[in-house]
């Protein structure tokens, strides 16, 4: 190649690395602003924040279109994650691509015990037997490490479901797609078991009161009540402050569990608009 060539392509890579520079920093800077307002509201979505992850965020993945980002979001059962990943996904579904992002759930990997609870005969009778589903090891978490490992190197896995009236899982029920953006939420997700593998990990936190107050009304929505509930609860907040409380320190991101649903959606928004306005206006 002429010298001349050699060159123009050094300047053009030069004048490239400078343009993204700027966008990063006008991204960065936006991104601030918006979380400044949120941080005067009286529920603000952003309880703490990594500024440093911040910044990497947008150099790494929203610079680099081809990095993929795996995100883990935990927090208390009934807590608020599956709310919140639902509003981020409904956010992004008006703004960008359905492939752009793929989401697991925790809850569709607990192991079936559906025979168990035929044998018990009841909830409130499986509980009696020692039987808990607020243990680690109630979920198939090595599945979950596997399927989360393929869908970070670009293969697509089959996730399961499961049935919280019967206990039963189903394997191979929904296909999962390696995309940009792959969201898993669940009680154990930063755990020891799975939290090495997230790129942002995000921990939601709600009060006591609010907790058992959306717990007893799920409860009810998958056939547990009276005793039975009062049972599993107790072991839920007795499990919580082994197995999930503690994971917060793992946490980039501490969101409010108390922000609304439509709260979610308006700065998950903001913050997408933000970024697809500088980025094409610069380029």
């Amino acid at each position: 190649m002429p010298k001349d060539g050699i060159l123009e392509r050094e300047n053009n890579i030069q004048i490239a690395a400078e343009k993204n520079s700027i966008i990063a920093f006008k991204i960065i800077d936006g991104i601030k602003e918006i979380l400044e307002e949120d941080h005067q509201q009286k529920q603000p979505l952003i309880l703490s924040l990594n500024e440093k992850l911040l910044i990497n965020i947008v150099k790494e993945f929203v610079m680099n279109r081809q990095q993929q980002c795996l995100i883990g979001i935990t927090g208390e059962s009934a807590s608020g994650k599956t709310t919140l990943v639902n509003y981020v996904t409904k956010a992004l579904r008006k703004k960008l691509f359905n492939e752009t992002y793929t989401t697991l759930c925790c809850d569709d990997y607990y192991k079936d015990t559906s025979e168990e609870l035929k044998a018990a005969g009841s909830y409130e009778e499986l509980y009696k037997t020692g039987f808990s589903f607020d243990r680690p090891e109630a979920i198939n978490l090595e599945l979950m490490r596997a399927h989360l490992i393929s869908l970070k190197n670009g293969c697509g896995v089959n996730a399961p479901e499961y049935d919280f009236v019967t206990c039963e899982s189903i394997p191979n029920r929904a296909y999962k797609n390696p995309t940009k953006a792959i969201m898993a939420e669940g009680l154990y997700v930063l755990g020891e078991e799975l939290v090495d593998l997230f790129d942002i990990k995000v921990y939601v936190f709600t009060p006591f009161e609010k907790i058992k107050e959306r717990w007893y009304t799920r409860a009810i929505s998958r056939g547990k009540t009276g005793a039975a509930a009062d049972h599993q609860f107790e072991d839920v907040n007795s499990t919580a402050q082994v197995y999930i409380r503690p994971t917060m320190k793992n946490a980039d991101i501490v969101i409010n569990g108390l922000t609304s649903a439509e709260y979610i959606e308006e700065i998950t928004t903001r913050i997408i608009n933000l970024i697809n306005d500088v980025i094409n206006f610069y380029r």
